[in-house]
């Protein structure tokens, strides 16, 4: 580690602090000029106006110096200048790598934005493969002060093989508040993801404290710089499994410059109707089955009839007539086609009216555009559109399914056996979709039905996080937002806690619509101390057989403990102990454990936390029920009574991998406690 000279003149960190002032200034300018942007002779209306205004907002929150926060984290001091990497004696350049794109008066660049392609080989460069980078430097920050550097001369096999301090300082620092980017510590690994194209779906298969949520959402960053305009017109969305857990990554992209990116819930996606009941294992599990997307078309299209009567059309005093025959054609012809049920319907007008026209023309007659759009509204046309090919509701037609067991009979035939339809059937048949009390797994069902009508609108690209507790249904749900786009979808099969959680990621993708997909998996576990992830690992032949277990990269080993509590007051000890250190803190249990330990707490005057809710200085303590740890960290956890986390699941494997997702949300320490015998599957 470097220390500052007695000389400011030949202080290497000193002038590093020059040249962070330096570019703290150029960007409050760059902001200054775009805030003094006059668009009053520029916009042509008042529509042009709103547009720019709203455009220019957003680049002024963009163009936000968040003091806290480092502008850049790296430098990379090239051997030779760009493109000139053969050339004998070409001088090289000096870049500094940072969360945004900053440059000086003349435009010359005094930051890099982390995405652009010069700043690649910060992440990627090696001793075996140094990508024409002499020097790469490191930063090291207290709050938004710089104070530490450390260099790494790749010509140096010595220098170049050794482990970085500041990185791994960075990796380790205790964390408050929502999550952070880790956009100076991602691995060569991980950068590869973050930087593959927009046009190709990645499947990140990743344990515990591996980053893939981080590398997930890089990903969008990165897409975002690199095809900024495709995708300000297709959009992007993140998909997370619940609130907390968005509440918690939701300052990462802003963060990083980025402020148009949605982020919603599957639930969110599928809210067509409100979610007022719930339903058992076995019932969801069926519903958010595959084979539950035929029965809705079956359902659906079971209700265009074949025409028995012609159509007859008056215009005046002539009279044109199209048979029934000539109609069960046009239904033929647009059932063939696979359109939208939707559509089809919207078409069938103007293919009766094309047939009038035909006969018209045959009669001597000129009949224009305008004469076939008449004839689509006539009442006689419109009154056989309705008797052939009725307009439907989704939501009443799953309504109608899960009421109407000869209904679902019919149309499940051959795909549903009689048990699996009994388990769906709902015991007291609603009134009316209000009256219904849906729940999570029928909004799912609706939103597929609703596609089958009418096609859902496809975003540019999809980032799908913990998406190995989908349903089949659900990740059809998904798949429809991407159909024209890509996804990113990350997950780990050890962590699924739902009875119909994924197999195999190939199963995932192919409903997802992207059986193309690339596989990716990051092994490396940068979070969890090595202590932890060992002893959580034990679960893993039980619970995802075959996996490869998290391997801890990192130099400081936390610490572990196992120990024998009594009640809740030694739960409590163990959190007053934990919070005696810098950082946040978690203490996760089974949720039906909740309520003892928060009076516990209480009675301690220990303040508390729900998840999601941003830490404080004051509150560092979150109270977590397990079934909402997944996807949270905290700097340290007590876990406590792992039987009763595994009881609390409706089957052992369940629990168990709820478990183990319990066990790994800690990044520098863990204390289980227990007053009942730890599951059996924990002994060595």
């Amino acid at each position: 580690m470097s220390t500052p000279a007695h000389d400011p003149l030949d202080d290497p960190l000193a002038r590093e602090r020059a040249h962070l002032a330096a570019s703290r200034a150029a960007l409050r300018a760059m902001r200054e000029d775009v805030e003094a942007l006059d668009i009053r002779d520029v916009a042509a209306n008042w529509v042009n106006a709103q547009v720019l205004t709203r455009q220019i907002d957003e680049r002024i929150k963009a163009l936000a110096d968040l003091s806290d926060t480092p502008l850049f984290f790296g430098r990379l001091d090239y051997l030779h200048a760009p493109g000139a990497e053969q050339a004998e004696g070409a001088e090289g350049e000096r870049f500094y790598i940072g969360r945004r794109h900053v440059h000086d008066a003349d435009g010359d660049p005094m930051v890099i934005d982390w995405r652009a392609p010069v700043s690649q080989p910060f992440y990627r460069a090696s001793k075996k493969d140094p990508m024409d980078v002499g020097l790469r430097r490191r930063f090291g920050y207290t709050g938004g002060d710089l104070t530490a550097y450390e260099d790494e001369h790749l010509s140096d096999p010595a220098e170049a093989a050794a482990t970085s301090k500041l990185l791994q300082r960075e990796i380790e620092r205790p964390r408050v508040g929502p999550m952070r980017d880790i956009v100076a510590t991602i691995q060569p690994e991980q950068d590869e993801i973050v930087r593959s194209g927009l046009s190709g779906t990645v499947c990140v298969q990743g344990g515990p404290g591996t980053g893939k949520t981080a590398v997930g959402l890089h990903r969008v960053a990165y897409l975002l710089y690199a095809h900024r305009e495709r995708l300000a017109r297709t959009g992007t969305l993140v998909i997370g499994p619940n609130r907390s857990f968005l509440n918690y990554i939701e300052q990462v992209l802003p963060a990083l410059g980025e402020l148009t990116v949605r982020q919603a819930t599957v639930d969110d996606l599928v809210a067509h109707v409100e979610v007022r009941g719930t339903d058992e294992a076995a019932a969801a599990l069926v519903k958010g089955d595959a084979r539950m997307a035929e029965v809705l078309r079956r359902a659906l299209y079971a209700h265009v009839t074949p025409p028995t009567e012609p159509v007859v059309v008056v215009r005046g005093s002539r009279r044109w007539r199209i048979p029934a025959y000539e109609l069960e054609e046009i239904v033929g012809e647009l059932l063939a086609r696979d359109i939208r049920y939707g559509a089809a319907r919207e078409a069938l007008p103007q293919r009766i009216a094309h047939a009038v026209l035909v006969r018209m023309e045959q009669a001597g007659e000129a009949p224009d555009d305008r004469v076939q759009d008449a004839v689509a509204r006539n009442s006689a046309v419109k009154a056989a559109v309705k008797e052939i090919w009725p307009a439907m509701d989704p939501a009443k037609l799953v309504l109608r399914l899960l009421s109407d067991a000869e209904f679902l009979a019919e149309h499940a035939a051959g795909i549903l056996d009689e048990d699996e339809r009994k388990t769906i059937l709902w015991a007291r048949p609603a009134r009316s979709v209000k009256s219904a009390k849906w729940s999570a797994a029928d909004a799912v069902l609706i939103d597929e039905a609703a596609d089958l009508i009418q096609r859902t609108h496809s975003l540019g690209h999809v980032v799908l996080d913990e998406a190995q507790d989908l349903s089949p249904m659900q990740y059809r749900a998904v798949g429809r937002r991407c159909t024209t786009g890509s996804a990113t979808v990350l997950g780990d099969l050890a962590q699924g806690t739902t009875p119909w959680a994924t197999r195999s990621w190939a199963e995932a993708l192919a409903h997802l619509g992207k059986p193309e997909g690339a596989v990716e998996e990051l092994t490396a576990g940068f979070r969890v101390p090595t202590d932890v992830i060992a002893y959580a690992s034990r679960l893993l032949p039980h619970i995802a057989p075959g996996l490869t277990p998290v391997a801890s990269v990192r130099e400081n080993p936390g610490f572990f403990e196992v120990r024998t509590a009594t009640g809740e007051a030694d739960v409590v000890d163990a959190c007053a102990r934990l919070l005696r250190n810098e950082g946040s803190t978690g203490l996760i249990a089974a949720d039906a454990r909740i309520p003892a330990l928060a009076e516990a707490l209480t009675a301690a005057g220990i303040s508390y936390l729900a998840p999601g809710e941003e830490t404080t200085r004051e509150t560092r303590l979150t109270l977590v029920p397990a079934s909402l740890a997944k996807g949270l960290e905290y700097d340290y956890v007590v876990l406590d009574e792992p039987q009763a986390v595994v009881d609390g699941e409706p089957d052992e494997r369940t629990g168990l991998r709820r478990l183990y997702v319990a066990l790994t949300r800690a990044v520098s320490g863990l204390i289980v406690t227990h007053a009942a015998p730890l599951p059996p599957q924990l002994a060595e």
